[in-house]
């Protein structure tokens, strides 16, 4: 399990993650519309669907994002 800050560390680095949490459940977020509230211990962010909002210390897994070209 990752700590929120340390969640947060790795985005403010990369600026884009791919997340998954305890639930299994994966997120891409991005720098610029994802929030953490540590007072809460809560990660905000909108999707196309939703506002998504995670208890901070659930994230199991990070991964860096790179670049890519996007397949048509």
């Amino acid at each position: 399990m990752m700590k929120m800050e340390e969640v947060h560390e790795q985005l403010k680095q990369w600026g884009e993650l791919i997340i998954t949490t305890d639930a299994g459940d994966t997120y891409e977020i991005h720098l610029g519309d994802t929030e953490f509230d540590g007072e809460n211990r809560v990660i905000r962010f909108t999707t196309p669907d939703a506002k998504i909002f995670i208890a901070g210390d659930t994230i199991e897994s990070v991964k860096m994002h790179f670049s890519h070209k996007v397949m048509e």
